[in-house]
C-alpha cells in the first residue's frame, strides 16, 4: 500500500517525536532506572548546552549554509568567561558573548563579501577561535573560583524550585527563538533564502545580511553555550566543547531541519538535541563502549541527513 504524499509529510513531520518517545521507552526496558525522576532531570541538564548551540546553529542550516566553528567558540567563549570574570564580574558573560558574536561576523564577512562557502568560512574561524583559546588559556583550563562561581553563575550553575538552572537558561532560548522564528521579519526572511534564494533576491530580501545576521546568532549561543559549561564545570578550557561538533548538528538534523535550508524549526532542534542526549546517555546505561558513541552519531548524523534533504535543490552530488 502506498501513501499519499500528505501522510507521507505528516510521518516525516511527526517523526522525531515518535522517535524520541521509542527511544526514551527502549532504553527503559533494558535499564528500569533510566526513567527515574532525577535520571530524566539530568538528562534534561545534558541536553541543555546541546540545545543552546543548537538553536544558533539551526538558523544558519536553515538558509543552506553551515556553521563548523561552533565547539571552537563556545571553548573560546569560556575561556574569555573565565579570564575577565576577576575584573569584569558578570560583565565577563557579554563580554564572552560578544566574542562569540564577533566571530560570527567575521565569518558572515567571509562568505559574503569574499564570496567562501559557509563551510570553508567557518571552518577557517574555527581554526582561529581554537587558537586564541589556547593563546589566552596557555593551553591549560581556566579555574573559576567557588564565591565568584556562586554569585555570578548562580543563574547558569544553581537550582531554582529544584530544576537545574541550565534548563530554565535553555526555556528562555527557546522561547526568544522561537519568537524570532516566526514572528520577526528575520525568521521569515531566513525560511525564503533556505527554500530558494535566487526567489529570494527577486523578492527583495537582503540575502547577505540575512546570513551574517544568521552566523552572528549562531556564534553568540554557542558563546553562551560555553558559559554555561564553563559554569556548571567551574572552570573554562580551550577544548571544553571539542565533541559538541557531530552532536549539534545531529540535533538539528535529527530533529527535521533540512541542510539543503528552507525547512526547519527550533522547536525541532530541541526534540532533536533530546533524541541525541537519549542516545548518548542510554549508550552509557547499556554499557556500549565510549568511543563507538562516534560511530552511532555518524550514523544517526548520516540517516538524518538522508532523510530531510530536498534531493531537488542538489541534482549533482559530488
Amino acid at each position: 500500500m502506498r501513501l499519499t504524499p500528505q501522510w507521507q509529510a505528516r510521518l516525516r513531520d511527526n517523526a522525531p517525536y515518535v522517535t524520541l518517545v521509542v527511544l526514551v521507552l527502549l532504553v527503559g526496558v533494558f535499564q528500569p532506572s533510566f526513567l527515574d525522576p532525577d535520571t530524566l532531570v539530568l538528562l534534561a541538564g545534558d541536553t541543555a548546552t546541546l540545545f543552546i548551540m543548537g538553536a544558533g546553529l539551526t538558523f544558519v542550516i536553515m538558509l543552506g549554509g553551515i556553521d563548523l566553528s561552533v565547539q571552537a567558540v563556545a571553548s573560546l567563549a569560556s575561556v574569555v568567561m573565565a579570564t575577565t570574570l576577576p575584573f569584569a564580574g558578570g560583565a565577563c558573560v557579554l563580554i564572552a558573548v560578544a566574542a562569540g558574536v564577533l566571530a560570527g561576523l567575521v565569518s558572515g564577512i567571509a562568505q559574503t563579501r569574499l564570496r567562501i562557502p559557509s563551510f570553508i568560512a567557518t571552518l577557517a574561524v574555527s581554526g582561529v577561535a581554537a587558537a586564541c583559546a589556547l593563546v589566552l588559556s596557555g593551553t591549560r583550563s581556566v579555574p573559576i573560583p567557588p564565591g565568584l562561581r556562586e554569585t555570578a553563575f548562580a543563574w547558569a550553575a544553581g537550582r531554582s524550585f529544584g530544576v537545574p538552572n541550565d534548563i530554565i537558561v535553555a526555556l528562555v532560548v527557546l522561547a526568544i527563538s522561537l519568537f524570532v522564528e516566526r514572528s520577526t521579519v528575520f525568521g521569515r526572511w531566513s525560511i525564503a533564502v533556505g527554500a530558494g534564494e535566487p526567489a529570494a533576491l527577486v523578492a527583495g530580501v537582503p540575502v547577505n545580511r540575512v546570513k551574517v545576521l544568521a552566523l552572528c546568532v549562531s556564534g553568540g549561543l554557542a558563546a553562551l553555550a560555553g558559559v554555561v559549561m564553563a559554569a556548571r564545570l567551574s572552570s573554562g578550557s580551550p577544548t571544553l566543547a571539542n565533541e559538541f561538533l557531530l552532536p549539534s548538528v545531529a540535533a538539528v538534523c535529527v530533529g527535521g531541519t533540512a541542510l539543503t535550508g528552507g525547512v526547519g524549526s527550533v522547536l525541532r532542534t530541541m526534540v532533536g538535541a533530546l533524541i541525541v542526549s537519549v542516545v548518548r546517555i542510554g549508550m552509557t546505561f547499556i554499557n556500549v563502549d565510549p568511543f563507538a558513541q562516534q560511530i552511532v552519531f555518524g550514523a544517526v548524523l548520516v540517516l538524518a541527513v538522508a532523510a530531510t534533504i530536498d534531493r531537488s535543490k542538489i541534482p549533482i552530488v559530488k
